[in-house]
């Protein structure tokens, strides 16, 4: 652990401790990392292949069980307290930062039939916003209420798991890229996953080459529940079955883009904006392979175009950019040293991430600190840029 997280996990102990007055050795910690996803844009959810990696920017969740099944929960980044037992967990709320341990605790309790809660405090180092601090906070809900109740669950099931708290509970109809890059990555190397059997592939740092990753969150941090999130998932369904009708192939509510064959993927075939849904799935499909070879080749200026592409599909065919993403997307792939940037996550709000050349830190904050501002006033004292590295998975420290 480093030193910056030390004091982080000391900090959220003494604060624990004065909630519960227990002792500081009877409290554990949760790890949780964020994560982005340099290629595999808006795929996941149609079983696509996708690529990513979990950062050094983790959420820590402070705790002590519960054998009376009550959850109480505080936290660093959100207002009041959460509080409710395992036996009466209520429907999720809009806007309410307690439906990710409410959730958590129901699937754990249809699962596993848990009867241990914990009292907790979350601590967050970055601002909520396309980096998967929902599925990070999912994660760590998960592997603390588990630890509590003395159950070892594997990384994928809790992939999963994870899963279920956002479709069955909060009702974002979203796939398993963020909560597997959080439970699956490694320190030093891009993960890569195939959403449809679950095969998971690490490439290692690519023959030495120094690099950069850069976080610029865009100042706007939006719930994806209530955003057009859901109809670009139903648009892709709608695609997929179009696609296996003409091409005499069952199709129903299930089906995906990853079930068409190429051969029968007649995307110009389809009615807009359907078509532009299918063409982002399948370019993006291309892309990923490509990148991870390009990655594996150490030949990250392709990478970085290919991070480029995606961006620019994510903004004509997928059609998820904010105005303030796109600026960041523009603003980024002009400067030179940056490899490649695009969104990171849905792409209603949220963050950007780039892939640049180190000697190139410099130049990029002065020019995104200040092109970006000038055009979106708004977020001039909001948005913020982080430098980033690779980490290993969510795990329990102690």
């Amino acid at each position: 652990m480093d030193p910056r997280e030390a004091r982080r996990v000391e900090a959220l102990t003494q604060r624990l401790c004065a909630m519960t007055r227990c002792a500081p050795n009877l409290v554990h910690v949760v790890r949780s990392p964020l994560r982005i996803c340099p290629l595999g844009a808006h795929v996941d959810h149609q079983l696509g292949r996708v690529t990513g990696f979990a950062l050094d920017q983790a959420l820590l969740l402070a705790y002590v069980p519960d054998p009376g099944g009550r959850v109480r929960l505080a936290s660093d980044d959100f207002p009041g307290e959460v509080s409710f037992d395992l036996e009466a967990i209520e429907p999720a709320q809009p806007g309410d930062w307690g439906n990710y341990p409410r959730g958590a605790a129901q699937v754990l309790r249809e699962t596993f039939g848990i009867t241990r809660g914990l009292t907790g405090v979350l601590g967050g180092p970055m601002p909520i916003g396309g980096l998967s601090s929902s599925a990070a906070v999912d994660v760590a809900y998960l592997l603390a209420l588990q630890q509590a109740n003395g159950l070892s669950v594997e990384p994928a099931d809790n992939v999963r798991l994870a899963q279920r708290i956002e479709n069955d509970y909060i009702g974002l109809h979203n796939g398993v890229l963020d909560q597997s890059m959080i439970l699956l990555s490694r320190r030093g190397a891009l993960t890569c996953l195939d959403c449809l059997d679950g095969g998971v592939t690490h490439i290692p740092n690519p023959m030495g080459r120094r690099f950069d990753l850069l976080v610029v969150f865009s100042g706007i941090s939006r719930s994806l529940v209530g955003t057009d999130y859901n109809r670009r998932v139903a648009e892709c369904g709608e695609a997929a079955r179009l696609l296996l009708a003409r091409a005499g192939l069952p199709a129903d509510d299930a089906s995906r883009l990853r079930h068409v064959p190429r051969e029968a993927a007649e995307v110009d075939a389809l009615p807009e904006p359907l078509a532009r849904r299918a063409r982002h799935f399948f370019g993006e499909m291309d892309r990923v392979e490509a990148g991870a070879q390009a990655w594996a080749a150490g030949d990250l200026e392709s990478f970085g175009r290919l991070m480029r592409e995606s961006g620019e599909s994510s903004i004509a065919n997928y059609e998820c950019g904010s105005p303030h993403l796109v600026t960041l997307h523009a603003t980024l792939n002009a400067i030179p040293g940056v490899w490649g940037a695009r969104f990171c996550g849905a792409g209603f709000g949220g963050s950007a991430v780039a892939l640049a050349h180190p000697d190139a830190r410099e130049r990029i904050v002065a020019v995104v600190n200040r092109t970006y501002p000038k055009e979106h006033p708004d977020v001039k004292s909001s948005f913020s840029l982080h430098f980033v590295a690779t980490t290993d998975a969510a795990e329990v420290l102690r």
